[in-house]
Order: C-alpha cells, then structure tokens, then sequence
C-alpha cells in the first residue's frame, strides 16, 4: 500500500499525541512553508533611508512569522495566509487595506480573494469600501456563501449578514497615497494636453501608479496549500476598474496538485494571460518546477507586451520561488528548511 503524505501525517499525530515530541517529530518529517509578497514594482534602494527600510523589512517579518506561527501550531494554511496578509492590509505601507491607494474621486476601492488547494473552492470580493479586512470578507464568501465573487454594495450586504463591521472609507486615508494621487492626476493632465487619447494618457503613467498588492501562500502539515491576495487597486483608478487581485486565475490560484499562486503587477496583464493558473498548469502539465514556471510566465510571457509585477509561488513539497521583473518587490519567506528570508531590493 502506498503511503500518502495525509496518511503519513495522520500516523506521526497519532503516535506522538501524547509525547512532547510530537511537533519535532512533525517537522522533521512533514515541511510547512510560507510566502508573502507587500507588491512589485519601481523599488529603488535609493528612496529608502536607513530607518525606512528597516520598517519596511520589520513588517514583512512580522507577517510571514505571523502566518509561520500559525502553521507551526498546526493550523491550515488558510488560516496562516489570512493571519499573513492581516497583518500588511494594517499597515499604511502597503496598497491594501489601511494603505489602500486612491481613486480619481479620492476614495478607497479594494479586492480580494482566497483559495484552497485542496478542493479549489475559492472566495472573493471587488470594489469594497467599508471593509477593514478584505481578505477576511473573501473567506467568508468562500465559506458561507454559494458564491465565488462578489461585488460592491452586495458584497458589503453580505458582510453585514455575517456579522461585519462595515467602516467609514476615511479609514484608509493616507497622506502618501494621497500625495501619490495629486502626482498622478498631474501627470495625466499633461498626459491628455499632448494627446487627447485616455488610454494613451494613462499607459504614459509610470509604474508605481498601476501596481501593488499583497498576498501569501502556505503550506500546511496537513499537505494542503493555499493562497490569498488584498489589494487598494491602481492609483488614479476610475469607473470602478477591478484588477487581477480578485480573479481567480489571474491574481490568486491553489491547487495541490500543482501549486499555489499570489500576484502583484500591472492587473490588466495578468488578468489577460491568467497568470496564475498559467504558472500552475505548466507544473501539472509538463512537469516544470515552480521555479522555472513561474520564471517563464513573468518573464518570457509578460514582459515582452510589456507586463510588470511578480509572483510568489509555493508547492506541495514546501518549495518557494519569487520571481518578478521590477526594480523590486516586498517579498518574505520561511520554511522547516530555510530560516527567514526577506527580501526588497533585486539584489537582496
């Protein structure tokens, strides 16, 4: 009879559930890992002082032991990744959450989603804003809804019918992000005063306007993996515009038998060549590593037309790779195997 990994687990709990060695025991021979990502993008070394950088990495450790933590006591991956990505979606550093960035109309508009890997179920929601957690909302239609996504106003009913909090949208100002919207606009009046096309006006913005996100993977004891990505959108953003965050496929996809997948870039690229899912199939399908999946998409497939951002992968077997094709990414990992890593800058 061949022995699975579920079994294996099951058989190490069972024998060492009344001996204080059981969580060694675990660990020696059942990994757990997670990834986070705070987005991709124009991350020059440059911009931060000292005592910035130091925050920035700070918090990127601060989420990833978070979500280790929970793995470490046994918890799923689910909720390590929910644990991980509260963490950034409270922090004004990041584009979700209290960092989320502005709309033309100066309000906050955010997306999020959650997958399991270990039967595809999925939640998500686009558009909120009255939501302190999105991520937490994305769990809740995925578990308590017979729904995949929703949207808006009937996204923020649904929070209500389970018992959430909704918030005022002042919550999530920022100075920065607001600083960043001014420049924005700016930029594409100028824009628009030499050529009266929109989208022409709006590819002329620079990167750091269309990107940012968070988001995490894991992998559980149970040999279950899972992702989730929280995002405020694009600065400047119009038309309540959704990105790839929320889309299953595009911004976030698991599946054990392959392996689990956050976003962060330009969101209109990966929604159109479905990302995620795409890193995810080339392991099922032709037997690539994550690495060298995940290498390809962001770099073979997205930047020739011009697609920007990173991803963070994770696999059944507890193997990370975060590859992005930017100046940068805010990025953290660890694992049975590897103490903690974080990461901003290329070179880090």
């Amino acid at each position: 009879m061949k022995i699975t990994r579920p079994m294996l687990t099951f058989l190490l709990v069972s024998a060492f559930a009344n001996t204080a060695f059981s969580n060694t025991v675990l660990a020696k021979y059942v990994p757990f890992a997670i990834a986070i990502h705070g987005g991709a993008g124009t991350i020059q070394k440059d911009h931060f002082t000292p005592e910035k950088e130091a925050a920035y990495r700070a918090k990127l450790k601060e989420s990833v032991e978070a979500g280790y933590t929970v793995l470490e006591q046994g918890g799923t991956s689910l909720d390590a990744v929910i644990t991980a990505i509260n963490v950034l979606e409270n922090s004004p550093f990041f584009n979700a959450g209290k960092g989320a960035v502005y709309t033309h109309d100066e309000t906050h508009e955010m997306d999020a989603s959650i997958m399991d890997g270990k039967n595809r179920q999925a939640g998500a929601v686009a558009g909120v804003e009255h939501i302190e957690n999105p991520i937490n909302l994305a769990r809740l239609v995925m578990d308590e809804s017979v729904h995949v996504m929703l949207s808006g106003a009937g996204a923020e009913s649904f929070a209500q019918s389970q018992g959430v909090k909704l918030v005022n949208n002042k919550i999530f100002d920022t100075d920065h992000r607001y600083k960043s919207l001014q420049r924005a606009k700016a930029k594409m009046k100028k824009a628009k005063q030499q050529n009266k096309d929109y989208q022409a006006a709006h590819f002329a913005l620079d990167t750091e306007y269309k990107v940012g996100t968070v988001g995490a993977v894991a992998l559980d004891k149970f040999g279950n993996i899972a992702a989730g990505t929280s995002t405020g959108g694009m600065t400047n953003k119009r038309y309540g515009r959704i990105g790839d965050s929320p889309v299953i496929g595009a911004g976030t996809f698991a599946d054990n038998a392959s392996c689990a997948v956050s976003a962060t870039g330009h969101g209109e690229f990966f929604i159109r060549y479905n990302v995620a899912a795409d890193i995810c199939a080339r392991v099922q399908y032709q037997g690539k590593s994550i690495d060298q999946a995940g290498k390809e998409v962001i770099h073979d497939v997205l930047m020739p037309v011009g697609g920007t951002g990173g991803v963070i992968i994770i696999d059944s077997k507890g193997n990370i790779s975060l590859p992005f094709n930017t100046k940068g990414m805010y990025r953290a990992s660890k694992s049975t195997s590897q103490v903690t890593y974080v990461g901003i800058f290329k070179d880090d």
